[in-house]
């Protein structure tokens, strides 16, 4: 009860208790030295009794100028101990020569030598002392008993991994169990108290202390090892977080206990490859650059990325205001001054403001991330994603030959190999209309980077299951069979800007984009790293369950990024350069005019066969009756 009230006092008053502590324990100690020293209880007199009563006049400025009494005892560490020391040991050497200096009689020199020692005991002591009792009082008061911790084990025992333990002491959620480490020296002993246990006894120890969380303190692991981790904690229904990379930390991005969830990009299971910063400046850096589709997952991550190449400027091309002002300002919020952002609303299907903004920003390179993506809004308005996504294409890039663009890069995806929707067709076709007219001049490079889904795009996956699970399930997979490849966004724009630059005029780049996942078994990952379980036949009382829902119409079980076998390497071992079959411009315009008189007419029937004509690999998965308009 003392210790409560004690605690609750303001700052200055809990100082002054500080110093008096301090002045009675200095007077104690040098009481306790001289009868040490003599061999008996001694009680001194006249002059020596005022220079033992005067050591805390001595002590304070110093103990004061060495920050003893701005230290928080609650948080005491090593430096505070060493400056206790340092302030211990002046005082000491003042009090001693002083006493010498007014010639005090009675004080031999070993005294002070015992009173260092006693009041580095006595000082530092009570300080060790009142840390634990303080600890203990506001555990025991914060949590009545331990079922209102969440019970966690940190993965790591490294310099982080005790820095996180030592941000967590006084914490009001967690009651760290003990610690995991890969190296054998070190497992079966303890650091700061705790056990170190092996990876190999994970599951009797999440049983035995019934363990809630994993916090994995390892920021400078690579994506492997993490991937490998994470793998391995997936078989329990625990939440797993993790510290932050140590790139951030250093940079100051975050604090030490700043744990975050994992996320997917932590399951992709291979590390990134270093960047060619030629590459990466070649298109960029001093030159005029514009981004059709500035505010979607993709154009948005080019616009971040280009922004710290340096580019002379940056043109913001979008039809949505409400996207174009987001990225506009976040990148304005970057604070780079020196380069000129203009956000432009527009379409690419009109072809006469594409011609006035590439003339008035002279533009020399253009990325070309508009489009529509998602497969089933294509496949019900099968005009609308003709329009846009071929003859938008195709504006863009005449546009880019009439007005002396040098480089010109469309951002394909892998559902344009081999189309099961319209979609992936009219990727496709964009493809064909560059190769066929890169073919026709030698203005403009035009080059097509072909990739599959990124993380956290609005088409993607990933943002669906989280909205998902956090809702409660159920967590719905349209197959157990189906399959995806997945790449961080980052990680892929960073690629695209390479790719870009490598080419000579017509290439098709693809970006391996690693292993393919099963979406039933991201789905199972992601229930059970949210600490939750699968509710299924085996497991009625469950948390999430998972519902299977059929195939969406022109979805493919898995996608492929390669149309033939003719693939070749790069200097970047994840882009690979396709050769593959191209039509010619005189082949290919005409067929594109019939196309465009179908949308006139909306005739879906011709629309389709046309397509198909175009693309004969195209094997529409939907029926014409059903398709909107």
């Amino acid at each position: 009860m003392i210790l409560k009230k004690i605690i609750n006092l303001s700052r200055i008053n809990k100082q002054f208790i500080v110093l008096f502590s301090d002045s009675v324990l200095l007077i104690s100690t040098l009481f306790i030295s001289f009868s040490i020293r003599l061999g008996y209880w001694y009680y001194p007199d006249d002059y020596l009794m005022w220079a033992i009563l005067a050591a805390p006049i001595i002590s304070t400025p110093i103990f004061i100028k060495f920050g003893l009494y701005r230290a928080v005892i609650r948080y005491i560490g090593l430096k505070a101990l060493w400056s206790i020391a340092q302030a211990v040991s002046l005082y000491a050497l003042v009090w001693g020569v002083i006493g010498f200096v007014v010639s005090v009689e009675g004080i031999p020199r070993s005294v002070i030598l015992i009173m260092w020692v006693l009041s580095l005991l006595a000082i530092g002591g009570s300080r060790i002392v009142m840390r634990g009792l303080i600890t203990n009082n506001i555990h025991t008061n914060n949590i009545d008993d331990f079922s209102s911790y969440k019970r966690a084990l940190v993965y790591g025992s490294g310099d982080a991994g005790i820095q996180l333990v030592s941000a967590l002491e006084y914490s009001k959620e967690y009651q760290i169990i003990g610690f995991i480490d890969d190296s054998k020296e070190l497992q079966g002993n303890q650091i700061r108290g705790l056990n170190v246990y092996s990876l190999d006894n994970i599951g009797s120890i999440i049983n035995k202390y019934k363990v809630d969380e994993v916090l994995i303190a390892m920021p400078s692991a690579s994506r492997t090892k993490r991937f490998d981790i994470v793998n391995t904690l997936n078989s329990y229904p625990i939440l797993v977080r993790m510290l932050p990379g140590v790139a951030d930390l250093a940079g100051g991005k975050v604090s030490i206990n700043d744990l975050r969830k994992v996320s997917i990009k932590d399951l992709l299971g291979r590390d990134a490859v270093k960047a060619n910063k030629d590459l990466l400046s070649k298109n960029i850096t001093n030159k005029v650059v514009l981004v059709t589709g500035a505010g979607g997952s993709i154009g948005s991550e080019l616009c971040r990325q280009i922004i710290f190449l340096e580019p002379k400027a940056l043109i913001l091309y979008e039809m949505s205001e409400l996207a174009l002002y987001t990225i506009e300002k976040e990148l304005s919020n970057i604070g780079i001054h020196s380069i000129d952002i203009y956000p432009i609303l527009g379409s690419v299907k009109n072809k006469s403001r594409l011609l006035n903004i590439f003339k008035h920003f002279d533009v020399d390179t253009v990325y070309h991330a508009a489009a529509y993506k998602h497969v089933p809004m294509v496949e019900f308005n099968n005009t609308e994603g003709v329009d846009n996504n071929i003859f938008g294409t195709l504006n863009c890039a005449q546009t880019a030959i009439d007005t002396g663009v040098k480089t010109f890069v469309l951002i394909s995806t892998d559902k344009a190999v081999r189309p099961t929707n319209t979609m992936g067709t009219t990727k496709r076709i964009a493809e064909l209309i560059l190769q066929a007219l890169s073919a026709t001049q030698n203005v403009t490079t035009f080059t097509m980077v072909r990739f599959g889904n990124v993380l956290g795009s609005s088409g993607s996956v990933i943002p669906l299951f989280n909205k998902q699970i956090k809702a409660g399930g159920p967590v719905t997979v349209t197959d157990k069979n189906i399959i995806r490849y997945f790449m961080t966004t980052p990680e892929a724009v960073e690629l695209v800007i390479q790719a870009g630059a490598m080419g000579q005029g017509g290439d098709v780049f693809v970006l391996d984009m690693g292993k393919p996942i099963h979406i039933a078994e991201l789905a199972r990952k992601m229930i059970r790293l949210s600490g939750l379980s699968i509710k299924d036949e085996s497991n009625h009382d469950g948390d999430i369950e998972i519902k299977y829902t059929g195939l969406r119409p022109g979805e493919k079980l898995y996608e492929e990024l390669l149309i033939g076998d003719n693939v070749s390497k790069t200097d970047n071992s994840l882009i690979m350069r396709a050769k593959e079959d191209a039509l010619l411009w005189d082949e290919l315009e005409p067929l594109l005019d019939n196309l465009k008189k179908s949308i006139k007419s909306c005739d879906q029937k011709k629309l389709r066969n046309q397509l198909i004509q175009i693309v004969p690999d195209f094997k529409p998965q939907c029926e014409i009756s059903d398709i909107l308009y």
